[in-house]
């Protein structure tokens, strides 16, 4: 089998897996299981041997045509383009998917939907491949645009609870609304580059440090740059992720590790001449990256729920990705993709078995029980190395790529490639360095108020539960694997990429580690002291003081967006609903009454009567012959 073969086949299987599940699993529930378990595996199998094949060599194209356009210049072409970048991501996404996948069989295992859940996570699959190997525009908006719906039909996977349904709305409503500009974006980047192949403009345009030749640079990319926020969550189109929560556990691994959110930043990264090729849209990409880490950071210390701290840790992690991409470090950017992940894909799926052993995602139910990580042993030691990961602590995986983000912003502030503006270097850098102490706080907040209990005050028993099966708990440390291991691959990882260098810095990497020990220290003495206080033993409130209450609100956009759109679209749809009643509804009715009333007065002319007909007639003819006269006098 050759490497464009095995590619071809690595989104069909899912897609096929999909497609077999829909058409038969109600028919065959039996089947239900190995067709969502072992077709996801073979793509994952061949997954790497395409990225073993490739090398890190020069990029394997091949495309054929599926449409014309009218254009003989643009066609829409079924294209694959593998370079070092695609052939690990598609690695990273059959791997994640592969471990939701086994990990939903025990998850969901009495699940009366679990078929159309099984077929949505293939197809969700299926999606995210066809946006990383493929080289056309129009179809990475296909794979987009699935992995939209899918997403709403999974979130809203308890469609009986509101808050299922009002999540999978808000979802779906958020990232379409930066769709739109994303769509027109795409249109003009292919109107003035003259092709909608990928590989095509990256060339047209040079390296990502060159400027380009495009007519409108900027424009297109805050255009493309909508789509990017909404798909990745970023400020201020990130308030979907956490509500998010409302779907299923491995649903939401899926989403924060390898699908959706990643595909904003692996967008950017394949097309960063575009953002490069304006100094305006890479400090505007900046800006927004360190407002996402700082503002999801304080957000997730004052969480009170398991999943939505992790939520708001998935928005913070994807600023380091697009600050890196604000910088014009693309290696840097995707490396830390692959890193965050593994060890988000660990950190929610452990979530989901203390959440099942708890009966409850609430740190503040959970503080109250004694013996938590003891009943469940497998969740405490894992989510104990994806919080080392997350938390970017030496050896783990997080250190490295975080650093990599943070050496990148370093070399832009201080000595900026041309075209690169300081601005956006120190930017990064700063955001960086405050957001990984702050990450480092909810990291150790979440662990220390989920697990321990140093004063034995604990008085609550953990509730009876149904113990995680070998398919959930195996994934565990399947994972566990690269959230400890994956950052030493900054060794080999510039020969698959760029060629750049990811190696930690040696200035980046004292200030982050000294800024992440000390948010660790402070989550910890907060932690203490209100355990011998006698207090809550949260320690979120104390360390943010006032701003806490803002903070456990997402700092209140929810409710500006509410004020701002949504009461003034009411409002005009009330207005308009009575225009429609009071105006256009009465002039229908006038206009249909009154034919009906002629109607009305000619049907009770028509008596049958003869002698009414003879008379009605005599009457006529006087009338007539009256008339007749009288213009006769008068002439």
């Amino acid at each position: 089998m050759n490497t464009t073969t095995a590619a071809v086949l690595v989104p069909l299987l899912p897609l096929a897996a999909a497609a077999a599940i829909l058409l038969t699993g109600r028919r065959a529930p039996g089947f239900v299981r190995p067709l969502a378990v072992l077709p996801t595996l073979a793509a994952a199998a061949l997954a790497v041997f395409v990225a073993a094949r490739q090398g890190g060599e020069e990029p394997i194209a091949a495309a054929t045509r599926l449409a014309p356009t009218g254009n003989d210049r643009l066609p829409i072409e079924l294209a694959l383009h593998l370079d070092g970048f695609a052939v690990l991501v598609a690695v990273l996404v059959t791997v994640v998917a592969s471990c939701v996948q086994v990990y939903s069989t025990g998850y969901l295992r009495n699940d009366a939907r679990y078929p159309s859940y099984a077929a949505l996570v293939s197809l969700f699959t299926a999606a995210m491949l066809l946006v990383v190997y493929t080289d056309d525009l129009v179809v990475l908006l296909v794979g987009w645009e699935v992995m939209g719906i899918c997403s709403y039909f999974l979130v809203g996977h308890y469609w009986e609870t509101s808050a299922a349904r009002a999540a999978s709305l808000k979802a779906f409503l958020v990232t379409k609304l930066g769709d739109v500009p994303f769509l027109i974006g795409i249109l003009a980047l292919a109107s003035e580059a003259g092709t909608f192949r990928i590989s095509g403009i990256v060339a047209r345009l040079g390296s990502p440090l060159s400027p380009a030749d495009l007519d409108h640079p900027t424009l297109i990319a805050l255009l493309l740059l909508a789509g990017v926020a909404g798909k990745s969550a970023q400020v201020p189109l990130h308030t979907w992720l956490p509500g998010a929560m409302a779907g299923p556990t491995p649903v939401s691994a899926l989403i924060h590790a390898a699908t959706m959110v990643a595909a904003g930043v692996y967008f950017v990264a394949r097309l960063l001449p575009v953002f490069a090729a304006s100094a305006a849209a890479l400090v505007v990409l900046a800006a927004v990256a360190a407002l996402t880490m700082l503002g999801s950071a304080l957000a997730a210390l004052a969480q009170d729920d398991v999943k939505r701290v992790l939520a708001y840790s998935t928005i913070g992690q994807l600023g380091f990705m697009t600050g890196a991409l604000a910088v014009a470090d693309r290696e840097a950017a995707v490396f830390h993709l692959i890193t965050h992940g593994a060890f988000k894909a660990l950190l929610f799926l452990a979530a989901g078995v203390l959440i099942a052993t708890a009966g409850t995602g609430s740190l503040a139910v959970m503080s109250r029980m004694r013996g938590l990580k003891q009943r469940a042993p497998d969740a405490y030691w894992t989510m104990t190395v994806g919080l080392l990961a997350l938390a970017a602590i030496p050896p783990f995986s997080g250190f490295f790529s975080k650093e990599a983000v943070l050496g990148a912003a370093e070399h832009a502030a201080l000595d900026p490639a041309h075209g690169i503006p300081a601005a956006a270097g120190w930017t990064v850098l700063v955001a960086g360095l405050a957001t990984a102490l702050l990450t480092a706080a909810y990291a150790a907040r979440l662990w220390l108020v989920a697990f321990h209990d140093p004063v034995g005050a604990r008085t609550e028993p953990v509730p009876p539960h149904e113990p995680a099966g070998p398919a959930m708990t195996s994934v565990l440390w399947l994972l566990a694997v690269p959230a400890l291991l994956l950052g030493v691959a900054y060794r080999v990882l510039p020969d698959w990429f760029d060629g750049g260098d990811l190696a930690p810095t040696l200035t980046t990497s004292v200030l982050a580690t000294c800024a992440a020990l000390i948010g660790g220290v402070v989550a910890y003495a907060g932690w203490r002291r209100a355990y011998e206080s006698d207090g809550p033993i949260d320690p979120g409130p104390p360390l943010l003081g006032p701003l806490h209450r803002h903070a456990a609100a997402g700092f209140h956009l929810d409710a500006a967006y509410a004020a701002a759109f949504v009461r003034p679209t009411r409002a005009a749809a009330r207005l308009v609903r009575f225009l429609d009643r009071a105006v256009v509804d009465t002039y229908v009715r006038g206009a249909a009454g009154t034919p009906g009333l002629l109607g009305t007065l000619t049907r009770r002319a028509q008596t049958g009567n003869v002698q009414t007909y003879l008379s009605a007639l005599v009457a006529g003819a006087l009338v007539l012959a009256v008339a007749a006269v009288l213009v006769a006098a008068g002439e």
